[in-house]
């Protein structure tokens, strides 16, 4: 027995007990009184008062009767509201997005945050079609309903839901039966944003990419530096031995273009490697030299153009480690050849600001930043490129890399489009004594 049934039960026995209670009390005080006053009182007085007796019997017992029923159901009532209040206020206040619904898909319940994910407020959905269900996913809906129906509740599965506006998203989405006292049956459907969690993880799945590649990278570098080490060498003796000044030219292109494909397999393996974090003076324009040999080939094969322009630099070091260094400038410069067209163009100038610091200017004409993305620039994973052409770690990392190195790091739009990256680092200084200080 369900305990609305034995509340019943209770509530009719108490009332019958009562009632039979006010009627003894009734019929004990008149027999007291009849006694008192109207013992010797004849048979046409007693009638009366038996009539009266009868007639005040009913009375308080009407009175009594009422003002029980009256109190239980104020007392209902309240007990009702209260649980209303509670059931909403939960509701209200439930982190998932609840929608209510029967199985025509007719809403009958619907929650703030589900006003707020999906942008419908409740008066616009309650019995109206479920509206927040892609085309594309309505079958799969259908067979998640018709699974709850059997008794298995569908629980915490990703899929696609669309908002006000018709962007489709991701969502966390759990399905789970629900029956009202009268016997009808609904479905509760609770959702939650997955969003963010599904571009993170898309991301990490490209940063595990790219760890691959960059793995693969470095064991192809080493297995081409031995052969071209020994094409170089015998290049180089066919030079020395050659009597025909005809082939002199091409030996020498050859041995040219050998010694930058050499050059460039050891700054890979260079890169490859991770050495310990070490701060010692580096010299800033051989370290910025150093990184824009690395990106010749990708300049070449887009035709850009580079201008560096490193003359307040020379001899000017700073206390840094010498691969988060290049890591600083490699992913400056590789931002600004992702944004520019073919035949664009990139500058690097230096300049001294504010005494003892250098200020290195990357400067591109490619498709610049919206201002709307200035504010986010250098936070994880935000990225103005393409799906699979940028992770959104490398600006984040770059400025950890200038914190670090006690400098610090802005991003500018140019006059005529495109971007200028600023880097300002701390110059070093050998003091009087010869130990290496911070200017």
């Amino acid at each position: 027995m369900d305990d609305g049934a034995e509340q019943r039960k209770w509530f009719w026995a108490t009332l019958m007990l009562s009632s039979m209670t006010v009627v003894a009390v009734v019929f004990a005080v008149s027999e007291l009184v009849e006694n008192r006053f109207f013992r010797t009182t004849d048979y046409v007085t007693l009638h009366y008062l038996y009539i009266t007796r009868g007639i005040l019997s009913s009375l308080l017992l009407a009175v009594w009767a009422a003002w029980y029923v009256l109190r239980q159901r104020r007392r209902t009532e309240q007990e009702l509201r209260r649980s209303r209040e509670r059931y909403r206020g939960l509701l209200e206040a439930s982190p998932g997005a609840v929608a209510l619904y029967d199985v025509s898909l007719q809403v009958a319940e619907w929650n703030a945050t589900a006003e707020r994910l999906y942008g419908f407020c409740k008066a616009e959905v309650l019995g109206q079609p479920l509206p927040t269900v892609p085309p594309e996913k309505e079958a799969e809906l259908r067979q998640l309903l018709a699974q709850v129906e059997t008794g298995r509740p569908v629980l915490d599965i990703e899929t696609l839901r669309r908002d006000k506006s018709g962007v489709v998203f991701e969502v966390q989405l759990s399905l789970l039966p629900f029956r009202e006292a009268s016997g009808r049956s609904y479905f509760l459907e609770v959702a939650a944003d997955i969003r963010e969690r599904v571009r993170l993880r898309q991301k990490l799945l490209e940063i595990e990419k790219l760890a691959s590649m960059g793995q693969m990278a470095a064991g192809t570098a080493h297995h081409l530096n031995t052969p071209l080490a020994a094409m170089l060498l015998r290049v180089q003796m066919m030079r020395e031995r050659s009597l025909l000044g005809a082939y002199s030219a091409d030996l020498e292109r050859l041995e040219s273009g050998m010694r930058f494909c050499q050059h460039f397999v050891q700054r890979l393996l260079e890169f490859s490697r991770r050495a310990p974090v070490e701060k010692q003076p580096q010299e800033v324009a051989a370290t910025i030299e150093s990184v824009v040999s690395f990106f010749a080939p990708p300049l070449l094969t887009k035709g850009a153009r580079m201008s560096v322009d490193l003359s307040a630099a020379n001899g000017e070091r700073v206390l840094a480690d010498r691969n988060l260094l290049e890591a600083l400038f490699s992913i400056l410069l590789s931002n600004a050849l992702d944004a520019i067209d073919r035949e664009g163009s990139i500058g690097i100038h230096c300049r001294r600001v504010s005494g003892e610091r250098l200020e290195i200017q990357i400067t591109d004409d490619g498709c610049g930043i919206a201002a709307s993305d200035l504010p986010h620039i250098f936070e994880p994973f935000f990225t103005t490129k393409g799906p699979g052409k940028g992770t959104g770690l490398g600006l984040a990392i770059a400025r950890n890399i200038v914190l670090e190195h006690g400098g610090s790091i802005r991003l500018e739009r140019a006059p005529r489009q495109g971007t200028i990256a600023l880097v300002e680092l701390p110059l070093y200084r050998s003091a009087a004594a010869g130990a290496e200080v911070p200017a």
